[in-house]
């Protein structure tokens, strides 16, 4: 088949369009800035170009015809991609654009989304998109441009800029302790231990990095989130072993405390990771630059 049939010109498929949603060649015309013998024309030669009928002509009226309403439906969505990403396109002139950034819900909502207000006060035209995800990621084919993950820094073909080192640290509600007191690492080993259910081994790792044979461990509920985990530990649930970052609201507000103040460094940490090949895309520069200023900032402070 003759690829021009399968790409029509803008001009005709705009004039189709119009329309389609007015279902009227007059009203088209005035949307378009042009006049209805134009448009009906334009209809015309695009019917004449893929060889159906678009339109059911009744006199002066028009309606859809049933493979006229399909190409609508088909059609709407791509324009509206096409209209979105010109529009895209024209906020780079003015230092704009959209980013879409993926991220570990505890961290957003723990140490980004307090923060937010700030980027948005330098760089209000950018348009950030917050996508949560848990686990690995796939910078390859999940549409993302950025990612704010764990690991070790290392992802095939990316640029990775480290956020925060991770420290785990043991919580215990003041209820727990008040109840069953926790002098030391051994008075941990006797708790309900709640977990993350991507790190089952922390509380191991735990003991071991604090000389402690704990023997058989009690173990709690596992929990996606970690801030899920923080707030069964508020509630009197168990004991949990979180980022010290995580908790400083609950350590202020009293609704946890630091059960033995012995963290774990971990070989993991927080990094903004993104495809070595976006490096230079606007809005990700903006970002960039402002989340490690800002990370610099709270390091100083």
């Amino acid at each position: 088949m003759n690829p021009r049939k399968l790409t029509p010109s803008m001009s005709l498929l705009l004039a189709f369009e119009a329309s389609a949603r007015h279902l009227s060649f007059t009203r088209a015309a005035d949307e378009l800035a042009t006049t209805q013998s134009a448009v009906s024309k334009q209809v015309q030669a695009l019917e004449e170009l893929i060889g159906v009928n678009l339109f059911v002509r009744t006199g002066r009226k028009i309606a859809l015809s049933d493979v006229g309403a399909m190409y609508q439906r088909e059609l709407a969505s791509h324009l509206v991609g096409i209209r979105n990403a010109t529009l895209q396109a024209i906020a780079f002139r003015h230092g704009g654009g959209t980013l879409h950034l993926a991220l570990l819900p505890t961290f957003g909502s723990k140490w980004l989304l307090p923060r937010l207000n700030h980027f948005y006060a330098r760089h209000g035209q950018v348009l950030l998109h917050v996508h949560s995800r848990i686990g690995q990621i796939d910078t390859s084919k999940s549409g993302m441009d950025a990612f704010i993950a764990v690991g070790d820094g290392h992802w095939p073909d990316c640029t990775a800029h480290l956020l925060q080192h991770e420290e785990l640290v043991p919580i215990i509600s003041p209820a727990v302790a008040a109840a069953t007191p926790v002098a030391n690492a051994h008075d941990l080993a006797g708790q309900l231990l709640l977990r993350v259910t991507a790190r089952p081994d922390t509380w191991r790792r735990w003991f071991e990095a604090q000389d402690v044979q704990a023997g058989r461990l009690k173990y709690g509920p596992e929990f996606e989130l970690t801030s899920h985990l923080i707030q069964a530990v508020a509630a009197g649930i168990g004991v949990g072993l979180v980022p010290r970052y995580f908790i400083a609201d609950e350590l202020r507000a009293g609704t946890v405390q630091i059960a033995v103040d012995a963290g774990m460094p971990g070989n993991l940490g927080y990094y903004l990771v993104y495809p070595s090949n976006r490096a230079t895309y606007p809005p990700l520069v903006q970002f960039r630059d402002w989340l490690l200023e800002s990370v610099n900032q709270q390091t100083v402070d």
